[in-house]
């Protein structure tokens, strides 16, 4: 995701659920395990959950799960994708579950979202003693040549300061802390990055970074031209214009525990 505030963003995404389902990432598994490894038992909230690309993995890894998302259309795609998880209409400052009734809260590139001021005290509030707030991000892996060449083509609008290994973990260092000096319901965070992939075509790797926030609310010309830009630089490198390939990819995590 890009950069610029939650206000002009944050609707966007409805728009473009189905794409979104179809091309946005999962998870690395080794990510989600080290997120919740710390837990203090199996409830895991799924909070800003989108279309269930988070979601899915916790469940495979036998949690058991509950996902709330905003986003009508974004919640439809989540059940039809997963129609065994309880799936509610929901925000991180408005969580409709009781008190103590998760272990861990996970966000998938979802916690810059939140307004912490207000979200920090509900998500304590639905945690039990001890419990994990964790936020993931999915980052294009900018040390490899072909994909910093990508994020420079493709500007922050596509490939933002929180989407690439160099800048992740100062953009995410204080995620879980409120911005308006409220006290802080969360400790010290640990941070950490997992290997991942995906396998695209550069048609696929166009059309996931088409669903960006920052591409969605761009002018529809602007838009097309920075995804002609996009297309014309996969058709010149060698690593992407021959058919698939694997993008290369880390899962970072931000842990910390209730106060």
């Amino acid at each position: 995701m890009d950069h610029d505030e939650p206000p002009l963003h944050a609707p966007s995404f409805g728009a473009a659920a189905v794409a979104y389902a179809e091309h946005r990432p999962d998870y690395a598994q080794a990510a989600v395990r080290w997120a919740l490894e710390a837990a203090p038992g199996p409830r895991v909230l799924d909070l800003g959950a989108g279309t269930g690309m988070l979601t899915a993995t916790p469940v495979a890894l036998g949690a058991d799960v509950i996902a709330v998302e905003p986003d009508p259309a974004m919640l439809t795609e989540l059940r039809r994708s997963l129609p065994g998880v309880r799936a509610l209409s929901g925000s991180a400052e408005e969580i409709p579950l009781p008190d103590g009734s998760v272990d861990a809260v996970l966000a998938g590139n979802a916690m810059h979202w939140f307004d912490m001021a207000v979200a920090g005290p509900e998500i304590a509030r639905v945690l039990a003693p001890g419990g994990i707030l964790a936020g993931l991000w999915n980052l294009m892996d900018d040390q490899v040549e072909w994909v910093a060449g990508l994020a420079r083509v493709g500007g922050s609008a596509a490939i933002g300061p929180r989407d690439t290994p160099s800048s992740w973990r100062t953009e995410t260092a204080g995620m879980h802390l409120p911005k308006s000096g409220a006290a802080a319901r969360f400790g010290s965070p640990e941070q950490a990055e997992f290997p991942h992939g995906q396998r695209r075509t550069a048609d696929s790797l166009v059309a996931t970074l088409a669903t960006r926030a920052g591409m969605l609310v761009m002018p529809e010309q602007e838009q097309q031209a920075a995804l002609e830009r996009i297309r014309a630089f996969l058709a010149s490198t060698p690593e992407t214009a021959g058919g698939e390939f694997t993008l290369p990819m880390r899962t970072g995590v931000l842990r910390t525990r209730q106060l």
